[in-house]
């Protein structure tokens, strides 16, 4: 009974000390000032730098705080969001923490933007500025590429929140008068006096998430069509189906953009239009015998042939100034092949026997769901892009290996590689229970400045390391 009552009392000794040092182990280390000496990115997807000192951190990405005092810390908030981390994992010196994709940004309140708070209690909190942002920035379009001065741009992409300068081909910077999207879907500009504008390539974004490049596609006119001036960026075919110069227009607004087509011309508009079922007629290139029409010749040297076809696309600009709702479509096509034309057509489908070559655009419809809208670009131009996988037999479904040398190859191997636009006031038969008859089409529409541009997404290291441009 005594080596059993020595052995209870012996437990509760230890217990007792145990509980008293790890008391004055928690006061001692509560008590702590706790300093951080530098903030690291872990950074798995790096083979060259794994772990790398960073000034700012992005949602979802694994962070090591450095420095010291940091045993005892109960709780961690960044931009004011409390953050989860791994107290058994964490020593006096380092914590590893996770930027959870919940934490507030643009939308923090501005006490506690940008902060890392460690906290011991009321009394030892430890305030660390540190700038976190979302993903990081992306430009996917943008809705007038060749703009004239004063023209308004709109810049599409994502985590374009609180956009402060936009670059311009030339080195012109605008920080003046840009309004960007509160959700970072979009940010607007207006083209400055200074700008030269004969300068092709990209825009650049700087914002809260840091910088977007997009695409090579802004004042990108290397790779034209056509663009309706004598000057010889592409030249008018002439047959019985076509239309020809004495029906261009002048640039109803006088932008500067000189001639332009009209996808109704006037006369047949002073006829009452273009009855249901009907179509007008082309607006075409010249074709075999002119060097223009031989693509192979002159855009390889701005889009490689082994370019995706996903990373290539039409771009034309248009200026609807009236609603256009319910009737009429705009079609494309990259040769004169098309035997039947609108929505659904053989010349729009992939076919392993066919050059299928053609795409029909309908501003008013949504190709999701088969809904409508009416459309119209107001008092201004806009830019339309059309990648070509929306073009017959570059469908990425049939054809995911399709590249910019198979568009120009198919074009010169066709009979007749005639550029076309046509507008076609066909009956639009989405599904067996959305189909919408045509009726009679008497508004004006002008299309201009019709190119191939490079649409290759474009990714910034946050580091500095190097720009690289997506292919794939």
């Amino acid at each position: 009974m005594k080596t059993m009552k020595y052995f209870w009392t012996l437990c509760l000794a230890v217990a007792a000390f145990t509980f008293t040092a790890c008391s004055d182990s928690d006061s001692s280390s509560s008590s702590s000032q706790m300093k951080i000496d530098q903030i690291y990115l872990e950074n798995i997807d790096d083979d060259n730098i794994k772990d790398r000192p960073v000034e700012f951190a992005r949602l979802g990405q694994l962070l090591r705080i450095q420095g010291s005092g940091f045993t005892g810390v109960k709780r961690i908030y960044i931009n004011g969001y409390e953050t989860y981390f791994n107290n058994a994992l964490m020593t006096d010196n380092n914590i590893w923490v996770q930027l959870n994709s919940k934490t507030p940004v643009d939308k923090a309140d501005d006490a506690v933007r940008n902060t890392i708070v460690l906290y011991k209690s009321e009394s030892n909190q430890l305030v660390y500025p540190f700038i976190i942002r979302a993903s990081a920035p992306s430009i996917t379009s943008a809705d007038n590429t060749m703009p004239k001065a004063g023209e308004l741009v709109v810049v599409n992409g994502a985590n374009l929140q609180e956009t402060t300068k936009v670059i311009l081909p030339d080195g012109t910077e605008v920080t003046d008068g840009i309004i960007s999207d509160e959700d970072g879907k979009w940010f607007t500009f207006t083209v400055p006096a200074s700008a030269d504008l004969t300068v092709a390539g990209s825009l650049t974004s700087e914002g809260a998430n840091g910088t977007a490049v997009s695409p090579t596609f802004f004042n990108d006119f290397r790779c034209f069509v056509i663009d309706f001036e004598e000057n010889g960026k592409g030249e008018l075919g002439s047959w019985s189906a076509t239309y020809a110069p004495a029906d261009l227009v002048d640039d109803p607004l006088n932008t500067g953009r000189g001639k332009c087509a009209i996808l109704v011309p006037e006369a047949k508009l002073a006829d009452g239009g273009i009855d249901a079922g009907g179509e007008a007629l082309y607006w075409a290139t010249a074709g075999n015998d002119n060097p223009n029409d031989d693509w192979t010749k002159r855009m390889y040297a701005y889009i490689p042939e082994n370019t995706p076809a996903a990373n290539v696309a039409l771009q034309f600009d248009i200026y609807c100034p009236e609603p256009w709702d319910l009737t009429g479509q705009l079609e494309f096509s990259l040769q004169n092949n098309l035997s039947g034309k609108g929505w659904g057509s053989a010349g729009t489908k992939y076919s392993s026997q066919y050059f299928n070559t053609a795409t029909v655009w309908v501003p008013w419809l949504n190709e999701e769901d088969g809904t409508h809208e009416a459309w119209t670009t107001g008092e201004r131009w806009q830019t339309i892009t059309i990648p070509m996988t929306k073009f017959g037999n570059y469908d990425p479904t049939e054809a995911p290996d399709a590249t910019f040398a198979n568009i120009c190859v198919d074009r010169n191997s066709g009979s007749y590689r005639n550029f076309l636009a046509v507008f076609v006031n066909s009956d639009l038969e989405f599904s067996d229970d959305i189909v919408y008859k045509s009726s009679t089409f008497n508004q004006k529409v002008y299309i201009d400045n019709i190119r191939v541009v490079s649409i290759a997404p474009i990714s910034v290291s946050d580091f500095g390391d190097e720009d690289e441009q997506i292919t794939e």
